[in-house]
């Protein structure tokens, strides 16, 4: 199963762009890891055509609140329909399990024992200052947490948060997350 864990940042904010809709944003950058190579790669605006045949060949796209904000706003620049792609969203598989949204770094803190090196505020500054260098590397160890998640999730039926200062259980239902579904994403992919 050719999965691909996928993070994405922005230029701007919802208030900058005047909207509380994600495909209202413009993409800064796309960081992805996948399965099949085992390679990380990121794609600015200009190299998504590279990023499309990868995501067409997947069966399961993996992230972090991923399904309300990166596939929404990512859709804007496909020129198909990215929610017929199976996905994997660990925030939306956490708060179906505790009935409310976590913070990403506080699951990976609890989790792992790792923290986010920084946050999609500083990554619209980076871009602003130019930094892209620091917006791709943000993005990519986004990436790396939301894969070890996902990992640890698949490996133990559960994530981890802590609740005034006590480690707490996120009991989920891995069962059918890698199970293969009928895709017919075919695009931008030569007939």
């Amino acid at each position: 199963m050719r999965k691909i864990v996928f993070d994405i940042e922005t230029k701007n904010t919802f208030e900058q762009a005047g909207s509380s809709d994600p495909a209202d944003l413009d993409l800064s950058v796309v960081c992805i890891y996948d399965s099949e190579t085992k390679q990380y790669d990121s794609f600015l605006e200009g190299d998504l055509k590279r990023l499309w045949p990868i995501i067409e060949k997947t069966d399961v796209l993996i992230g972090y609140n991923s399904d309300h904000f990166d596939i929404p706003l990512l859709n804007k620049y496909y020129p198909g329909d990215l929610t017929r792609i199976k996905s994997v969203d660990l925030l939306k598989e956490i708060k179906a399990s505790l009935g409310r949204r976590l913070k990403m770094d506080s699951v990976a803190e609890a989790t792992l024992n790792k923290n986010k090196i920084g946050h999609g505020l500083e990554a619209i500054t980076w871009w602003k200052n130019g930094e892209i260098d620091k917006i791709i590397k943000y993005c990519l160890e986004d990436v790396k947490i939301t894969k070890e998640l996902y990992e640890f999730a698949l490996s133990y039926g559960k994530l981890k948060y802590k609740d005034n200062n006590q480690l707490r259980d996120i009991p989920l239902d891995t069962r059918n997350w890698e199970k293969k579904e009928a895709s017919a994403m075919t695009f931008t992919l030569p007939f």
